[in-house]
């Protein structure tokens, strides 16, 4: 009767005590919390257009780049462990690679050359033929081609999983420590939103902080739409505003070559015949750090690009019409001397932003 008793009176204690372990064990839901990001904003330069609208579901936010710029130039995302985004897009070139054509994990050869990094934040579209418009999309292609990091990125997300720090990043990112392939992306994106050029000497001269020089002037002006009174290059046709890039969801046939081309370029995305040959304009800013030129790197400088521009233009069916039909000369060519191509060629100079290649928030977080 006593033992029975003693049972009866120990086992309320009992769930008691394990009622108490309970409430003491740690919550997993509270060990996975993080706080909230916070928020960043871009400030637009001046003279810039307005920015193209972020994603509602990918904001910017110091974590999410902070995490971005480590995700861009980590070599755990290529298949061999050999390659990262920074390693065909180098600051130092304005986010390029000094190559005719990028090479990817092995050595592949890619058909096109790595296109500079500056201003995403402004564009609608990426890449040479404009096959993504969202900086979401496009950021798993490099990853995952053959020709390039030749990476599942579900792969690539395994391996940071495993890893001491990223869970953590990903978690004060994004709240879960649990990685996605949709957050890769996404902080990727965000990293690469904040490359903004806004400080060269041309934009300096914009603020009334320096001068530029009569040759640079000239230059600038000659960039413009030649009349029967004025002449000009006809850049400012695919090199528009301060951005100096081309209109939104425009692109174009700059004559380097005749149909069949090898490569179809914007056709390859829209299937209509009179976009083959057609590419996406890059910006001028920071052109001489991005040498060679075209999409396949076949200009090596820019006197030969100016060359080009001037007298080899090929008549295509689609060839843009700006570059046959100058008031320049009466061949509809656009023929610049060869002093005006030395003043272009010096204002192109004053798009150099020394600032942005060298930036330590652009930079390699663990060179």
């Amino acid at each position: 009767m006593l033992h029975t008793v003693t049972l009866r009176r120990l086992i309320p204690l009992a769930a008691a005590g394990a009622l108490l372990v309970a409430a003491c064990k740690p919550d997993k839901d509270v060990e996975d919390a993080f706080p909230a990001p916070t928020p960043l904003t871009l400030a637009n330069p001046q003279g810039f257009p307005a920015m193209a609208s972020m994603p509602a579901d990918n904001p910017l936010t110091e974590e999410g780049v902070a995490l971005g710029r480590m995700l861009f130039y980590e070599k755990k995302l290529s298949s061999d462990g050999t390659l990262s985004c920074g390693s065909c897009h180098q600051q130092s070139k304005a986010f390029t690679d000094g190559r005719a054509r990028a090479l990817g994990v092995g050595g592949r050869q890619h058909a096109r050359g790595s296109m500079a990094l500056m201003n995403l934040a402004w564009a609608q579209d990426f890449t040479w033929d404009g096959s993504h418009t969202q900086l979401e999309q496009q950021a798993r292609v490099p990853l995952e081609n053959p020709l390039e990091m030749n990476q599942p990125l579900a792969a690539g997300v395994a391996k940071l999983q495993q890893t001491g720090n990223y869970p953590k990043l990903f978690g004060r990112a994004f709240g879960s420590a649990k990685i996605t392939e949709e957050n890769v992306l996404k902080a990727l994106a965000q990293f690469q939103r904040t490359l903004v050029s806004s400080n060269s000497r041309y934009d300096k001269a914009l603020r009334f902080e320096r001068s530029l020089s009569s040759t640079e002037r000239q230059g600038k002006q000659l960039l413009g739409h030649a009349t029967s009174f004025v002449r000009g290059a006809e850049c400012v046709h695919c090199h528009d505003t301060e951005l100096f890039v081309g209109p939104k969801h425009t692109f174009f046939n700059n004559g380097l070559g005749l149909p069949p081309f090898t490569d179809p370029g914007r056709g390859g995305i829209t299937g209509v015949a009179f976009d083959r040959g057609m590419f996406k304009a890059p910006s001028l800013r920071n052109v001489a750090l991005t040498a060679p030129y075209m999409h396949d790197g076949r200009l090596r400088t820019l006197e030969e690009v100016l060359d080009h521009y001037s007298e080899h233009v090929q008549a295509s069916p689609n060839v843009d019409p700006q570059l046959l039909n100058s008031p320049n000369d009466p061949s509809g060519r656009i023929l610049l001397t060869p002093l005006e191509k030395q003043k272009i060629i010096a204002f192109l100079h004053t798009l150099t932003d020394s600032t942005f290649i060298t930036d330590p928030r652009f930079s390699d977080p663990n060179p």
